[in-house]
């Protein structure tokens, strides 16, 4: 029946004169009767069913390949490689792979064997493809059964494997014309516990076949070559030798550049293609050039933290020539005229995120558009090359009309959308072109869904390197072929993170259907093909956006974080005199936030959005008033004093610093102090204060921003003032009113007693006394005098310049009291100043 077993896994070799098997692949005398076994069997198949032929994006093209083996059809069959990937006349067609005994029993007498295409036509159409890629039995369109070559199985126990190799020759394959074939490995014998010979298992797989002479016009297809990474640039710097040397989260970018890393890999496998589109994010070239000079590392743990880097948080690095000579490799391989360079905005931004749970917040769109325009003069700078930037890639290229809105509302005019988004109408019997207006005076290039789902997914396998292979060649076989002489234009889409693997399997797909029924072009090429008005061109609504898709984007609630972060940073803008310290790398460290990259790690977005937003706020804490409790106020009026303290390393301006009792009526301070403060000093200013009772009142020391539209800098700083001894103001008004209102009730009661004993002729004439002059009278407060006194000349300004206090002992006491009352401590041990403490970020 079949050459002897080998154990080796080696080919077996043709036998000729042997009888073919009839549709089903049976044998014509021993399998008599299995046409109902083979029809019904479960056996694995190399492809899996899909919807009207398309691909779930991300999804295996072979759900069933993983799948159990049943007990009736125990054999699992593997396609690990064709070789050559496109069959022609008079040549010899090789398939390696491996068999496996998944069922409970020993397999008796079974062999591999090659299935000859069904009826020899070739699977003209794309649902044609997808009806294969749907079996899961055995059956009559699988084709017939060859006799040669056969590779005989040992006895394979449960469990065990063993790797096959069948080499078939074209001529007997018999392919009628130009076109794709299905190619199918079967397994046929019985088990132990089954002594009836039967189909044990099946594996499927497609095969192009093109003789060369007249061809169709080739698909122009156009190839995203992504090269993105997860932000690593802190907002932070560290002085080393009076160099600004970088600060990165974390040393992983160093693997990927060197050679052998997943970045290095990319640059390299795409330099050997031509039409190309590079897709590069900008944040990713600042990144690699900061690494080619010394570089600090953060420990673990400290990123979330927010401290400023220091010797003792950080690892120096000596820099990387390895990123250096990657950046002059990707500089070659962009250079090539046939390719194309799109800049990401700055850090990828995720669009499809704040266009569902920040597009409100103001802000985001100019933070959006300022990050295009910083990406293309990035990439052009760092590469040398012209650069398209008005592009908007999606996360997953999923689409809908908010997102769409807010690619246009930050200036992009083309936008990259996934087919899964906008499905072609089922009345459409072709494939059109992927370029199409989609209203607004914007375009979409929609990426075929099927093409690109092949290399969404995990290809660590031979067995799935090679069904993406020739799935890829059967589809854009069967798409040029579809309409010989439209000729139109297709995008394959690969995710942003496409992995080493992934990138040489579609490498190698493109390289053998190139300059034959496809020709690799630019995405402007593309993109400008006259778009078929029979296409879809409606974006879908943000209802139809895929749940999945929606569970990993950023949350309104930390949009809205790092949307504070900008804030604050203007914040602190206003006060900086070297404020291109600080905008830059906080400005990029914003954008870097809300990178699409986080979309696939979550915990290292968090962290980083918390770096960001704690070192900041450690920033904005470096100037401020430090820390106080009570304060002691000796009278009714009298200076209190507060210190401010600015531990930056540079100066700072535009600062007032506002008091504000809860209880003015008790006590109130009056005026503001504006300030400038050089580096690392700090400054005390004084305030007039006016008591009305003794008692405590709570008081609040707020900075502000001075100019146009100022608003509160930092966090306030409450403390108590304690007032005590309030007597020559209030209390003698008090007392000297009652002493008026006592006089006055005698003198009535005496002149009552004078008019009873003797009248006067005027009647309102007083009697006995005379209006007073002095005494009482005199003492009696006027508005003038219930004022609180001038302060003195010395008490209008800060008492020291603002450069002119140091940190010794005294300089840096806040006190209170009378203005001729020295500062000092009260009986009760209390400070009589507000202490000046130094508070260091």
């Amino acid at each position: 029946m079949s050459e002897p077993a080998r154990h080796s896994g080696l080919g077996a070799h043709r036998q000729p004169g042997r009888a073919e098997r009839p549709a089903d692949g049976r044998h014509p005398v021993r399998r008599a009767g299995l046409r109902l076994a083979a029809a019904c069997a479960a056996a694995l198949t190399l492809f899996a069913a899909s919807p009207a032929g398309a691909l779930p994006a991300g999804g295996n093209t072979n759900p069933a390949a993983d799948s159990t083996a049943s007990a009736k059809y125990p054999v699992v069959l593997t396609i690990e490689s064709l070789a050559p990937q496109v069959a022609v006349p008079n040549g010899t067609v090789t398939i390696t792979g491996h068999v496996t005994n998944a069922g409970q029993s020993a397999l008796k007498g079974a062999h591999a064997a090659v299935r000859k295409p069904y009826s020899g036509k070739p699977l003209d159409r794309r649902s044609d493809l997808a009806g294969v890629a749907g079996r899961s039995t055995p059956v009559e369109p699988d084709g017939v059964e060859l006799d040669s070559p056969q590779y005989a199985l040992p006895e394979l126990n449960p469990g065990q494997t063993l790797p096959y190799t069948l080499s078939v020759a074209v001529n007997d394959l018999g392919l009628s014309s130009s076109g794709v074939y299905e190619l199918a490995v079967d397994a046929w014998g019985s088990t132990a516990d089954n002594s009836h010979d039967r189909a044990l298992g099946i594996a499927r797989s497609f095969l192009p076949y093109n003789p060369g002479g007249a061809e169709a016009q080739p698909t122009k297809l156009a190839t995203l070559w992504p090269l993105v990474h997860a932000p690593v640039l802190t907002a932070q710097t560290v002085t080393d030798n009076d160099q600004s040397v970088p600060v990165l989260r974390d040393d992983s970018l160093a693997t990927d550049l060197a050679p052998g890393g997943r970045l290095y890999e990319l640059v390299d496998t795409g330099s050997k293609l031509p039409g190309l589109t590079w897709v590069v994010d900008p944040d990713l070239l600042d990144a690699a050039l900061a690494m080619t000079k010394p570089y600090r590392v953060q420990n673990p743990g400290t990123e979330e933290a927010g401290k400023p880097a220091r010797d003792d948080n950080t690892v120096l690095h000596n820099g990387s020539a390895a990123a250096g000579a990657w950046l002059d490799k990707l500089r070659a391989a962009v250079a090539k005229p046939e390719n194309q360079v799109v800049a990401l905005p700055y850090a990828d931004p995720d669009l499809a995120s704040i266009a569902h749970n920040g597009a409100d917040l103001s802000g985001m769109a100019t933070a959006l558009g300022k990050a295009a325009t910083a990406g293309r003069l990035t990439v052009e700078g760092r590469l040398s090359v012209d650069t398209r930037s008005d592009v908007a890639w999606p996360y997953q290229g999923y689409v809908d009309q908010q997102i769409v809105g807010l690619a246009q509302q930050t200036g992009s005019s083309l936008v990259l959308a996934n087919g899964a988004s906008m499905p072609e109408p089922d009345a459409l019997n072709y494939t059109p072109s992927a370029a199409r207006p989609i209203g607004n005076g914007q375009s979409a290039v929609v990426a075929d869904e099927t093409v690109s789902a092949l290399f969404q997914r995990d290809l660590s396998t031979a067995k799935d390197q090679t069904e993406s292979t020739q799935r890829f060649l059967a589809e854009t076989f069967a798409i040029t072929h579809e309409q010989p002489q439209n000729q139109r234009g297709l995008l394959v889409m690969p995710p942003r993170d496409l992995s080493v693997t992934t990138a040489k399997v579609l490498a190698t797909a493109l390289q053998a259907a190139s300059g034959k029924w496809i020709a690799p072009v630019k995405l402007d090429a593309v993109a400008q093909s006259s778009p078929d008005p029979k296409a879809t061109t409606g974006v879908p609504a943000a209802t139809d956006y895929p749940t999945q898709a929606r569970a990993t984007e950023l949350t309104s609630t930390e949009l809205v974080a790092t949307n504070r972060i900008q804030y604050d940073l203007d914040t602190l803008m206003r006060v900086l005199t070297l404020p291109q310290r600080v905008r830059g790398p906080f400005n990029a460290a914003m954008v870097r936030s809300l990178s699409t990259e986080w979309r696939e790690r979550e915990a290292a977005g968090v962290d980083y959005r918390k770096g960001v937003t704690a070192y900041l706020k450690e920033l904005t804490k470096a100037v401020q008033v430090p820390p106080k409790k009570v304060v002691t106020l000796a009278g009714d009026t009298g200076l209190l004093q507060v210190s401010v303290r600015n531990d930056l390393t540079q100066t700072v301006t535009n600062l007032k610093l506002v008091l504000t009792s809860a209880q003015p009526n008790r006590l109130n301070v009056r005026r503001e102090e504006e300030l400038v403060l050089p580096a690392s000093q700090s400054a005390t200013l004084r305030f007039q204060a006016e008591a009305h009772n003794n008692g405590t009142v709570q008081m609040t020391a707020q900075l502000w921003t001075t100019g146009p539209n100022g608003r509160p800098y930092g966090e306030a700083q409450p403390f108590t003032v304690e007032v005590t001894s309030v007597t020559n103001g209030v209390l003698y008004v008090f007392a000297g009113a009652g002493v008026l209102l006592l006089l006055a009730a005698l003198r009535f009661v005496r002149q009552r007693k004078r008019r009873d004993g003797q009248p006067h002729a005027d009647g309102d004439q007083p009697v006995g006394d005379a209006p007073a002059t002095g005494g009482a009278a005199a003492a009696e407060p006027t508005a003038e005098s219930t004022d609180a006194p001038d302060a003195p000349e010395a008490a209008d300004r800060p008492a020291r310049s603002a450069g002119s206090t140091g940190d010794g002992p005294g300089d840096g006491d806040a006190g209170a009291g009378p203005a001729q009352t020295p500062r000092g401590s009260s009986p009760d041990g209390r400070d009589r100043a507000a202490s000046d403490e130094k508070v260091g970020p």
